[in-house]
C-alpha cells in the first residue's frame, strides 16, 4: 500500500499553515555573498532543505546565483539532480561502496573521507578520473581523514594519485560560539592538512562560519542554516531575513477553574478563572515535547503562554487575557513570526533552530512566498 507524504493539504483541512518566503532564502543567499566578498557560495540544501521544501528551495537558490549545492544522502543527490539539471551537486556523507555508478548516472560528486572510500573510488573511476571532494577531520571525529591517514598520504602521495579532486573539505565544531578556542585550533589543523593537499579548492566554513572573519573564508563556503532565517550569530542580532512563519487554529476555548488540571500528566495547576484555547498540532508535527509549559504563542500583541504537556497532536495556550473577541475557535495562534522566531522557539525547547526547522511536519497547510528571484 503507497504512503500518502500530505503533500498538498487544503487550508479548509489544515490545523496549521507553515509560511516559507523564498524571496527571503534568496536575499538570505546575496547576503551571504556579499559578506563573503568574492568568495564563492554554495548552498546547503539537506533533508528537504531543512524542511522547507527543496522542490521549491533549489530554484530560487539557483535563480540567485547559486551554482554548488551540498546534500548529506545519495537520494537527496538523485532527487535534486531532476530539479537542476545543470547543478554541480555534492554528497556530504561520502562514497557508499556498491553505490558507485548510481554517482556516475546522476553526476554526483562524493565527499570521501576514508583512505578506504578513495581507493573504491579510484577503481571504478580506472583510467578516466571522476570528481571527488576530500573531507579532512581537523576536530569534529566525524567523517573525514584521520591525521593518520593524513599523515599516510604525506609519506605515499600516490594514495591519492588519480582522483580528480575539486575540494578540500573540513567543517566546523564551534563556530556558533565565536570565541571558542576550537575555531583557532581546527582552522590551524586546517591550513596544515593543505600543506598536504593543496589540489582544489579549501572549502572550511559553514553558516556560522562565514561570521567568524575573512581568515575562514577560504575558497568556498557552505550555508545552510543562515539560509533559512536561523541566526548564524548567537547572541547578536540576526543577520538574516526571517523565512518561515507557523499559525495554528483554536478548535475550541475552554473555560477552567481551580482544581483543574491541562493535558497529560497534570502538569499545569489551573490557580484562578481562566480560558484554554486547544490548537490541532503536537509533537508529531514538530512541536517539540520539550516546549511543554514553556512558550507561548501570540493572537495579535498578545502573548499567550503554552501550558501542559505537549501531546501527539494537540497543545493547549492560556489565553485568558485576551478579549474573547480575539479568542475563540476559528482564530490563528502565530507560533513561529514576527513576534516568536524559529531561534526563540528553540530557545524555548532547549535546542538549536535547525532542529525546529527540520522537525516542521507534513501535515501542515504550506504558503510558498515569491519563488523567483526577483
Amino acid at each position: 500500500m503507497t504512503r500518502s507524504a500530505y503533500p498538498h493539504i487544503p487550508l479548509a483541512h489544515a490545523g496549521a499553515v507553515l509560511g516559507i518566503d523564498l524571496e527571503a532564502v534568496a536575499a538570505n543567499y546575496r547576503e551571504l555573498c556579499r559578506r563573503l566578498d568574492g568568495v564563492s557560495c554554495a548552498g546547503v540544501v539537506k533533508s528537504d532543505a531543512y524542511g522547507l521544501g527543496v522542490e521549491e528551495v533549489a530554484p530560487v537558490l539557483a535563480n540567485a546565483g547559486c551554482r554548488e549545492f551540498f546534500v548529506a544522502h545519495i537520494e537527496e543527490g538523485i532527487e535534486l539532480r531532476k530539479i537542476l539539471p545543470k547543478a554541480e551537486i555534492h554528497i556530504l556523507n561520502g562514497m557508499f561502496p556498491g553505490a558507485e555508478e548510481t554517482y556516475t548516472e546522476n553526476n554526483l560528486i562524493p565527499v570521501i573521507g576514508s583512505l578506504h572510500e578513495a581507493k573504491i573510488w579510484k577503481i571504478w573511476c580506472g583510467e578516466t578520473p571522476l570528481p571527488c571532494d576530500l573531507h579532512v577531520d581537523t576536530g569534529m571525529l566525524r567523517l573525514g581523514l584521520s591525521p593518520k591517514e593524513l599523515g599516510q598520504i604525506a609519506d605515499e602521495p600516490d594514495l591519492i594519485q588519480g582522483l580528480d579532486i575539486q575540494n578540500i573539505i573540513s567543517h566546523l565544531a564551534s563556530a556558533d560560539e565565536a570565541q571558542s578556542s576550537q575555531n583557532v585550533a581546527q582552522l590551524n589543523t586546517f591550513r596544515r592538512a593543505r600543506e598536504i593537499l593543496p589540489m582544489g579548492r579549501a572549502s572550511f566554513c559553514n553558516s556560522s562560519g562565514i561570521f567568524l572573519g575573512s581568515e575562514y573564508h577560504f575558497d568556498l563556503a557552505r550555508p545552510g542554516v543562515a539560509l533559512y532565517g536561523a541566526n548564524p550569530s548567537p547572541g547578536n542580532p540576526n543577520p538574516m531575513r526571517d523565512v518561515v512563519s507557523l499559525k495554528a487554529r483554536i478548535v475550541q476555548v475552554r473555560d477552567a477553574d481551580m482544581p483543574e488540571t491541562v493535558g497529560y500528566g497534570a502538569t499545569y495547576a489551573i490557580k484562578k478563572p481562566s480560558r484554554i484555547a486547544t490548537v490541532p498540532v503536537g509533537y508529531s508535527d514538530g512541536v517539540l515535547r520539550s516546549l511543554s509549559n514553556n512558550s507561548c504563542g501570540y493572537i495579535g500583541e498578545h502573548c499567550v503562554p503554552l501550558v501542559g504537556r505537549v501531546s501527539m497532536d494537540l497543545i493547549t495556550f492560556d489565553v485568558s487575557d485576551v478579549p474573547e473577541e480575539f479568542a475563540h475557535a476559528g482564530q490563528w495562534i502565530e507560533m513561529i513570526g514576527p513576534h516568536h522566531t524559529v531561534d526563540d522557539m528553540a530557545r524555548d525547547a532547549n535546542t538549536i533552530g535547525y532542529e525546529v526547522l527540520t522537525s516542521l511536519g507534513r501535515r501542515y497547510h504550506r504558503v510558498y512566498k515569491g519563488g523567483s528571484d526577483e
